[in-house]
């Protein structure tokens, strides 16, 4: 209803104010005093010319607009110059229609001074009058109107695009995380084939020696002891070996870490809350150690805010820099006055201090757990 009543308002103000100045007329001119049937019935038409014109489209509008025209002329000449008001108010009709430049709405003041039966001071100040009327509303709310429609348009085009970013950047996230898991499936395809490759003929060799030095124990004891420390030597440079794949090829940590954390986020946004990780440096540059502490103290931070802190949204953030790792843990729930040392908040602080690192809070919008890690440990 008020949305209704906001987009035709001014077509009831014109509609008023022509029914304004018709009433206005008929009682303060003489002229017309007595008035005839007919002249009440040509006024009335002005009123349906006029009204009846936003019924209709746009390029009809202008056959309402002239035949308006042609019965005001027919007014004036017939009923007098009393009616010079009904002209000017047709000519702020056809300005608003146009919608000229603001100069063309000068012209009707013009009007205002042809000789009339009504007193010309009279009928400029109801020329200004209109002309305020038409002017704020062509020049103000039209353009109020037209800034808000483009600004709803922008919205809702940003709106969209940020969705599909959004949507994008879930798409990358997941490719990411299947890119990471088919690499370490990888890794482990070769590695325990390297494994199987180098161990697998290092132990059957092994196993092959001592099967023949227990068939020589009693015979050839000298040769049996050299074969026993042969199979010794073998077996330790298997073990050479095995360290040396190991330290070769074993999985990286770092993002063993980051598909634990994009884990934990998958589990709140099944819960209904949006969480998301965010990562920025070099992360193969944090250290194991500071892996775990970061591991551990967002699976606490994370559980407390599921918990207790009726939020909507989980942030974590880790952020390489020269000298030292970042890492927050945020949400926007109720937040809390003092943060108190419980078994969760002092095991945080236990890992953080073990590593010489710094542990604060930030409890005004939401509750925030900040850590910060020395690159260079000791």
């Amino acid at each position: 209803m008020e949305e209704r009543f906001r987009e035709s308002y001014f077509v009831l103000l014109r509609i008023a104010l022509l029914l304004i100045l018709e009433i206005y007329i008929a009682l303060s001119q003489t002229v017309l005093t007595g008035a005839s049937v007919k002249v009440l019935l040509i006024l009335a038409l002005l009123i349906g010319l006029i009204a009846g014109k936003e019924l209709v489209g746009r390029r009809i509008q202008i056959l309402f607009l002239g035949a308006a025209g042609a019965l005001v002329i027919f007014i004036i000449v017939t009923l007098g110059t009393a009616f010079t008001l009904l002209g000017i108010f047709l000519c702020y009709e056809m300005l608003t229609y146009f919608k000229p430049r603001l100069l063309w709405y000068f012209i009707p003041l013009g009007l205002a001074f042809i000789p009339a039966t009504i007193e010309t001071p009279i009928q400029l100040l109801i020329t200004i009058f209109m002309g305020m009327i038409y002017c704020q509303h062509d020049f103000v709310v039209e353009s109020y109107r037209t800034q808000t429609k483009e600004d709803t348009l922008a919205e809702q085009a940003l709106k969209h695009s940020m969705n599909r970013r959004e949507h994008e950047m879930q798409e990358a996230v997941q490719k990411g995380l299947l890119l990471a898991e088919n690499q370490m499936l990888e890794e482990r395809a070769e590695l325990s084939q390297t494994l199987h490759d180098k161990l697998g003929h290092n132990i059957n060799g092994s196993v092959y020696q001592l099967e023949a030095v227990k068939v020589l124990m009693e015979k050839e004891p000298e040769t049996s002891r050299k074969m026993i420390q042969a199979v010794i030597d073998q077996l330790r440079g298997g073990m050479d070996e095995i360290r040396g794949i190991l330290r070769k090829e074993r999985p990286k940590k770092y993002k063993l870490a980051i598909l634990q954390l994009e884990k934990l986020c998958e589990d709140c946004r099944l819960k209904g809350v949006e969480a998301e990780l965010i990562t920025e440096g070099e992360l193969k540059d944090i250290p194991e150690r500071y892996l775990e502490v970061i591991l551990d103290n967002a699976y606490e931070a994370v559980s407390n805010s599921m918990k207790y802190a009726k939020c909507s949204r989980i942030e974590i953030r880790v952020h390489v820099l020269n000298q030292m790792v970042r890492c927050s843990i945020s949400d926007n729930g109720v937040g809390c006055r003092e943060v108190i040392d419980g078994m969760g908040i002092s095991g945080m602080r236990k890992r953080v201090r073990e590593v010489n690192g710094i542990l604060d809070f930030e409890t005004e919008a939401g509750f925030s757990i900040n850590l910060l890690l020395p690159l260079q440990e000791g």
